[in-house]
């Protein structure tokens, strides 16, 4: 779906002449990039001063990796980042796993709005899962007509692109006050992977890679896969490329990235495994740390823990989505392994890696639960020791089968079952966390606390660790003595080697 909706006069911003516009990808982008850059220019001239922009980001690390991207772009073409949604280009990365994460997005629009008002320069993007969902669009198209620029999920690399139609279409008409042109470039899907493109990392020391996109599992309750498309995996000469850029720019850990990283390679030409991937990465120098989300349990190899077992880099950290512990409700949820093939996986990883973290997801109050299924989720709970666990309660997501499904959980169940799960999430969670405290681990230093002079970061097994030091260490491998167990986290302090 691709639609131009206007109010007001005809815009004066017009590129001179089409027919030089590239045909293919990533050359067309950077093409689009030399006339936003032009447009800033005559823009920020008008005004006084450059033109700033404020990227928000909603949802997982794959969004938040897509808005590393805008983030590139927008930098690239004349645009200064500033922390505040008073910038001359506000845009949401938005996300749509729950109904709530919609109802943030809405609320912030109308506070955007009032700063739009008072600045004529101003212009509003919404990008993401959430605008990958028709009724969504349409009320925007109804109820925030001031929104200038809509995409979603499957053209992100034409950023560029779309801010050039955005800036012609819209910026002379808001200016003039004649009211807003609204852009709208929406891909029901595709199967389309451009790389190369500008890229401004939050860590220098740190990146995500996506190593696919989409999703086929259609568990019943989830979005995912009408937003993001089906799965489609990047060429490992590709990703390999980009991790070797990225160690030599001073990378020392990342993060791979798909919906389901076991499923990574079984739609290339050449098929590999996410195991052989992963082994292929190992062998990159300068590179220290390799870690990935999100694992599914139905499809998580032996080849894969022998890997992880064998491996001097992978982390020893897995996330494995539990969702229930009721077999009968995972059946309904699709989900494509029952409780016994769960817990015998656990034990499975667990006899390869002793000291491995796991941590999960956990849903209360799916369609037709009952408080026998809640306590196999319990019980899951206490057999599977993790170290953390997110939990959730239910979010009826239209489009979905289980949005359809009877049974409905009353109100008053659900916050109850939520309340008790987490007592017990928590109970365990500082229980088998605290199996680390009194030893010395290796830390990457990720950030200064707002307490000046503590430091913040995380172990191989993703435990956050808070300790004194100087801010230079950020980046850096310390080695840190566990001193103190709070839960989730830990205080400690540098041990000089």
């Amino acid at each position: 779906m691709s639609q131009k909706v206007t109010t007001g006069v005809r815009p004066t911003l017009r590129i001179a002449d089409k027919n030089q516009i590239p045909a293919t990808e990533p050359e067309r982008q950077y093409y689009f990039m030399d006339i936003a850059k032009e447009y800033l220019r005559q823009l920020s001239e008008e005004k006084g001063n450059p033109l700033t922009f404020h990227v928000s980001t909603f949802g997982c690390q794959m969004n938040a990796r897509d808005s590393e991207k805008l983030v590139g772009i927008l930098e690239k073409i004349g645009y200064v980042e500033e922390d505040s949604e008073e910038a001359d280009f506000v845009i949401y990365n938005t996300c749509t796993v729950r109904e709530n994460a919609n109802n943030k997005v809405y609320g912030r629009l109308g506070y955007l709005n009032g700063f739009q008002k008072k600045n004529p320069f101003m212009m509003i993007g919404l990008c993401g899962c959430m605008m990958q969902e028709p009724t969504v669009v349409e009320k925007i198209k109804q109820s925030y007509r001031f929104v200038n620029l809509i995409f979603g999920t499957h053209n992100i690399y034409k950023f560029a692109e779309l801010i050039v139609t955005a800036l012609e279409n819209s910026y002379s008409e808001h200016a003039a006050g004649h009211g807003t042109s609204m852009t709208i470039d929406i891909w029901k899907d595709t199967d389309k992977i451009v790389e190369d493109l500008p890229v401004e990392r939050k860590y220098s020391f740190k990146s995500g890679v996506n190593i696919m996109f989409g999703c086929n599992n259609f568990c019943s309750y989830c979005i995912v896969p009408y937003v993001r498309g089906r799965e489609r995996s990047r060429e490992p000469k590709e990703i390999i490329r980009e991790i070797e850029c990225l160690a030599a720019d001073g990378v020392v850990e990342i993060m791979l990235l798909g919906q389901n990283v076991n499923s990574y390679g079984k739609n290339l030409e050449q098929p590999m495994t996410f195991a052989q991937l992963l082994q292929e990465i190992e062998k990159i120098e300068g590179l220290e740390r390799i870690r990935f989300m999100t694992s599914h349990p139905k499809d998580l190899s032996d080849e894969l823990i022998q890997t992880m077992a064998e491996s001097k880099k992978i982390c020893h950290h897995l996330h494995l989505p539990l969702q229930s512990g009721s077999s009968r409700v995972l059946k309904e949820m699709n989900r494509r392994y029952d409780k016994e093939k769960y817990l015998q996986l656990v034990d499975k990883i667990r006899e390869a890696i002793p000291d491995i973290s796991l941590t999960t997801d956990i849903m209360v109050g799916f369609p037709g639960e009952t408080e026998e299924d809640f306590q196999e989720t319990l019980d899951v709970v206490r057999k599977a020791n993790y170290d953390t666990a997110f939990t959730f309660i239910y979010s009826k997501r239209s489009g979905t089968p289980a949005a359809g499904m009877e049974n409905q959980v009353p109100e008053d169940v659900v916050k109850d079952r939520f309340s008790r799960l987490l007592s017990l999430v928590q109970e365990k969670g500082r229980e088998n966390s605290s199996r680390f405290q009194g030893s010395v681990q290796e830390v990457l230093v990720e950030d200064e606390n707002r307490e000046k002079g503590t430091l913040t970061g995380r172990t191989q097994h993703n435990l956050l660790v808070h300790f004194p030091g100087d801010k230079e260490l950020i980046g850096k491998y310390v080695n840190v003595s566990l001193d103190t167990c709070k839960g989730f986290y830990y205080f400690g302090h540098i041990v000089e080697e």
